[in-house]
């Protein structure tokens, strides 16, 4: 068992030193899919048990992205339609975890991450809300890097609610929509997006082998990289995440 760890290290050392650290990403966002398939494929009686596996493996890609200087990370945690169609006892789980394990080790001394928040709280559990809110303030300060969680997250809600909180503030201001219509730009409804003050996502990745984006970040994706790896998330590995990065670098130099 030894060789093969070796090898393995061997390897990542590799692909992060060839790295052409001049075309990383700036922004990288996940979509980690697979939880429940990777739980299953383990032997595991409860699916229910990956969302454990896959919530701590989140500071496993955090500290991948510390090491090579990636400061802006999206994950995707929680789409609405889960919240509403999945079974209760799941979606409890999934939130235990998500208050557990993300929210209190953002408050931990020494971690540098701030979080951000994508989606709708007010679909969620009252103290998974609430354990978000308070890791928000608390790590309100933190400017080492910014992660984005995406939960009770719809990319077309967030669309939506980018369009009516345009008009309500134009509307403020006196603005007629003949007018607005005549000088609308999408900028003026991506500085209305969920987090409009970060930059939008360069390089977009999903495990678990589906091919689509599931509405995570559909208006961010217009100028992004996408990447589609055929492991569940718990197993996703560094060397899956180099890979990502180094065909992100290499279609970005065949642009320049």
């Amino acid at each position: 068992m030894r060789a093969p760890r070796i090898l393995y290290r061997w390897y990542a050392r590799r692909l992060r030193r060839n790295l052409n650290r001049e075309l990383l990403p700036r922004h990288v966002a996940v979509a980690m899919d697979g939880n429940r398939r990777w739980a299953r494929q383990q032997g595991f009686d409860d699916p229910g048990i990956g969302h454990r596996y896959g919530a701590e493996h989140l500071d496993d890609l955090l500290d991948w992205c510390a090491a090579i200087g990636i400061a802006h990370v999206t994950v995707y945690v929680a789409p609405t339609d889960n919240l509403r169609k999945r079974d209760s006892g799941e979606v409890a789980h999934l939130m235990a975890m998500i208050e557990e394990i993300v929210a209190e080790r953002l408050l931990r001394p020494g971690n540098q991450w701030r979080l951000h928040i994508a989606g709708h709280l007010d679909d969620l559990p009252d103290s998974t809300a609430h354990a978000l809110k308070t890791a928000c303030e608390a790590t309100a300060d933190r400017t080492c890097g910014h992660l984005t969680v995406a939960i009770g997250y719809n990319g077309q809600d967030e669309i939506v609610d980018a369009v009516r909180s345009l008009l309500d503030a134009e509307a403020a201001q006196g603005t007629t929509i003949a007018e607005l219509a005549a000088r609308l730009t999408a900028a003026d409804i991506g500085a209305h997006r969920y987090t409009p003050d970060l930059p939008e996502a360069d390089l977009i990745i999903r495990t678990s082998g589906e091919r689509r984006l599931s509405s995570f970040l559909l208006w961010q994706s217009a100028s992004a990289e996408l990447s589609f790896c055929d492991v569940y998330w718990p197993g996703f590995r560094q060397i899956d995440f180099l890979r990502a990065l180094r065909d992100f670098a290499k279609r970005r130099a065949s642009r320049a």
